[in-house]
Order: structure tokens, then sequence, then C-alpha cells
């Protein structure tokens, strides 16, 4: 919320507007040009009439009851129209002056508001503001920048406000990758192609992890060293040179290295990249490799010490096709349940974008060096100060939002008469 001069708190909805998403009004009072939600969440409107396709676009639904009592509420509905979080009705189709007026945000399989919690219709876009509170907006520290760091008297008496929000955007951006909880997990299922498209406000992977019956997850590793996604896949002609179409690009094909990984079983490949150079052989833990009918074909006495630790797992691997986005997995992950954690830089929502509180004073900062610095004929000193102001801020927020409790390192730290092997 920006900051204004008749601010009194920070917290704009009462219990059951933040745990139920409903709030009530008692009866419509034709003196007012209608009735203004403060939801934390603003009201999308389609339209009134359920059996239109825009219907769907609601976020909310409307409810009315004579008594106010549970089980009596039934949705309103008749025409009305919403503005700005501001519900009006057309002349000489208001509601009764007496009934009770429930906005209820919604997810579209609710019922009768009030009657039991599988009939509310309250779901993820309640949900969605849960803990909203550690946050704050981009829009908002827009407002509130331009209110406590610019005009008369102050260290930048004009700026645009175009100026302001590029230099915002720029400072969430720098701080989602190593400071902000930017860190977002998608839970996908492998299908039988063995790859998965990127998500759309994908920038970098932190972990991949398979999923058990238990819930448990197993980490799986990226190739590294085993294979690659080819850039470019040109089909050549018997001489190895690229053929071209009729407009003179290179045909291109699919990855004949891609369909092997995807073609080679999890047991298979653990096998071959913990055995002897000989293709198609296995060896013990001695180094005597066989070939498939069981003869001796050479003995590595002194030459083999054991499994090279990064390929030392089972849980598959994956790899990443910078080419088409998507990432590919192993054979022996198809069907598995995963989780995907990703970095996205906070601006895929533009302006909705969230900033945890406690980093909210270092964006200032960023925000603060990053238009004096721009400014000619700034005195060095001041940009200078503004530099180490930044820095510094923007390590507190680091330290704030590591959220380390003593707790819990006395907890891992229990075993600590155990040996740390490298």
């Amino acid at each position: 919320m920006a900051i204004t001069p008749e601010s009194n708190g920070l917290i704009t909805e009462n219990a059951r507007q933040y745990y139920e998403g409903a709030q009530e009004f008692r009866g419509y009072d034709y003196s007012s040009a209608g009735f203004t939600t403060d939801f934390n969440t603003d009201l999308y409107f389609g339209t009134w009439d359920e059996n239109l396709p825009k219907y769907t676009l609601n976020n909310f639904k409307l409810y009315t009851s004579p008594t106010g009592l549970p089980g009596t509420y039934a949705e309103y509905l008749t025409e009305f129209f919403v503005s700005k979080n501001t519900i009006t009705f057309p002349v000489g189709s208001e509601p009764a002056s007496d009934l009770y007026i429930v906005v209820q945000l919604k997810i579209l399989t609710g019922g009768k508001y009030g009657n039991d919690d599988a009939e509310k219709a309250y779901g993820q876009v309640v949900e969605d503001n849960y803990g909203g509170y550690a946050y704050t907006t981009l829009s908002d520290v827009i407002n509130n920048f331009l209110v406590a760091y610019v005009g008369g008297e102050k260290l930048i008496p004009n700026v645009k406000r175009t100026d302001i929000i590029f230099h915002a955007k720029r400072g969430l951006q720098e701080f989602s990758f190593d400071t902000l909880k930017s860190v977002k997990i998608s839970e996908l299922t492998i299908p039988p192609s063995l790859t998965l498209p990127l998500p759309q406000d994908y920038v970098g992977y932190v972990r991949t992890s398979w999923i058990d019956r238990f819930g448990v997850k197993h980490i799986i590793y990226p190739t590294n060293n085993i294979t690659n996604s080819p850039y470019y896949t040109n089909i050549q002609d018997s001489k190895g040179i690229p053929t071209q179409d009729n407009f003179g690009n290179n045909v291109e094909g699919t990855s004949i290295t891609q369909e092997r990984w995807h073609s080679a079983g999890n047991q298979d490949l653990n096998n071959y990249l913990n055995s002897s150079p000989d293709t198609g052989s296995s060896s013990d833990f001695y180094g005597t490799s066989f070939q498939e009918d069981g003869s001796l074909i050479r003995r590595d006495w002194g030459q083999k010490y054991g499994l090279d630790p990064q390929y030392a797992q089972s849980n598959g691997y994956f790899n990443l096709n910078e080419r088409e986005g998507k990432m590919s997995f192993s054979s022996g992950l198809v069907g598995n349940l995963i989780l995907l954690e990703y970095i996205s830089d906070g601006l895929a929502y533009d302006m909705d974008s969230k900033i945890p509180k406690l980093a909210e004073e270092a964006l200032y900062a960023y925000i603060l060096h990053a238009v004096i610095s721009t400014r000619r004929n700034q005195p060095e000193y001041v940009v200078q100060r503004l530099r180490r102001e930044k820095s510094a801020k923007l390590r507190n927020a680091k330290i704030r939002l590591s959220n380390i409790k003593l707790g819990e390192i006395t907890q891992v730290m229990r075993g600590k008469s155990k040996w740390i092997k490298h």
C-alpha cells in the first residue's frame, strides 16, 4: 500500500476478508454510488450473466440474503457493474435495501455462501493473499519512493516516473538472482517424450528432483560431461556437407544424440559409465571385464579404483536443450513426478511483482543511487556515499532473508563428532 497522509495502519483487510475472502454489506444505500470492496485483491469482472463465456473471468461472486444466516444466501445473477472495485446497479434494478450482500472471492465450483466449507466459494484467489503482509508490490515501492525521496529540499528535486520504473525493475531483477526469495517450484510429470518445456518465467535452474510414493525427493543430476543437446542438427550429404532448402537455408533434422540418450535405460547407462573402455562390456569391482556371453576379455589389475563419484547415483539425469527451450531426461524417469526448482527474475507479472519487506529499503537505496549516478554534475562524494549505502543495505537484506535459525544449525551439527569428508 502506498504511503499517504491519511494512512493509519498497513492492514486493510479484517480477519474475515483475509481468511475467507468475504466482505459483507448491510443493505444497499440508494443515495450512494454503489459500494466499494477493500480486499488486497482487485475485483476482475467479465459479466454478471453466468450463461456467457466472460462469466468465467470473474474472480468473485455476489450473494444476497434476507436474514444473513448460513444457508440463506443465493448468488445474485441480475445485472450489475464493476469499476475500480466499486459495484453498482442500474437504476430500477437495485437489490432491496434490507438485504445482506456478500462479495466473495471465488473459485468456479463454489456454491451458496455461508452454508458449509464445501459450498463456500473461497479458493486459490483467497489463498494467494495468505502471508501477503510480508511482501509489498513493485507499484507501491515506486509510489513510496516518489513520496519519500523526490521533491523540494530532497536529494532528487524531480524525476520522471518512467525513470523510477526502469531502475526499480532493474533492481528487482538483480536482487532476484541472489538476494530475494525468487526460487519457484513447479510440480510436473515426465511424459513418454522425456522432454518438458521450461516454465514461462524461467531464468535458471536450481535443482530437479523426482518424488517417490512417500513424497520424498531424490535429486536428479545434470548430465555435465555425459551428453548434451545439439543446437544444430544439419542434414548432410554423402560428403558430409550440410544440405540446403530452396531458400538457401540449412535443412534441420532430428537429433540422433538425443534419440540415443532417450533410448538408454538407467541400468545400462550406469553399467556403461562405470565400465572399462570396451564398448558393450561390463566390469566388476576388481576391473575384470566380461562380454554379454560371459567370456573374459581383459583384466584391469591396478588400473581401476572404484566408481567415478559424479556417476555414482541411480536417480537419473537431465540436460537442457537450449535450442528448443526444453529439459531432457533419461529414460528411467518416464512417468515420474518431479519438482523443478528454478529462478525467476521477479518481473514475470510486471508491476504486481512481490518484494519482501525485509529487502524494501535495499531497493530504495538501489533506485536512489541509480538515479543520482546517471545525472550529470552530481558531486562524486554523493554518488560514492549512495553506492556504499546501497551495498550495505543489500548486504543487510541478504542476511535478513537468509533466515538462519540457531536451532536448525544445532540440530544439523548434533553429528559434529562424525568426520566431515570432502
